[in-house]
């Protein structure tokens, strides 16, 4: 499994550059108000680490006890895109909707939209991720 410094490192790098997209394009595509909207973006943000550190840990956790390794295929990386944006989602929709004065239902359709770029962008970033910071497995592996 990967060790807690590498942990830290791909929620930092995926929030970062995952905020620069929700803000930037948030902000020209949708149009709401790019104050509320980086707020938004920011404690989302907040949010999402601490989600990103504790799902992954216990995702990576279920696949070794389901699976005997942390070893992802292409339909196990979908399925983790999912489930994580789908907690996500779950945990920040009310915390949306009032930020942007706009009811449930509009924060739902942002929120989709935000999840469906983040479902793309995570399952594209973590691939990238895996291939430039290889598992201590993978390593292993490959050796």
């Amino acid at each position: 499994m990967r060790s807690t410094a590498d942990r830290i490192r791909h929620v930092i790098l995926f929030e970062l550059i995952g905020l620069i997209f929700l803000v930037g394009g948030g902000w020209l595509v949708v149009g709401f108000d790019p104050h509320a909207l980086g707020v938004v973006g920011v404690v989302s943000s907040l949010v999402a680490t601490g989600w990103n550190y504790a799902y992954n840990l216990l995702f990576d956790r279920a696949m070794l006890r389901l699976a005997g390794t942390t070893l992802k295929s292409h339909p196990v990386r979908a399925l983790h895109a999912v489930l994580f944006e789908g907690g996500l989602l779950v945990i920040l929709l009310p915390f949306v909707a009032w930020m942007l004065d706009a009811s449930l239902w509009q924060a739902l359709l942002f929120d989709l939209s935000v999840a469906a770029f983040y479902i793309v962008y995570g399952y594209g970033f973590n691939w990238a991720y895996d291939r430039v910071f290889p598992s201590p497995e993978a390593r292993a592996r490959a050796a």
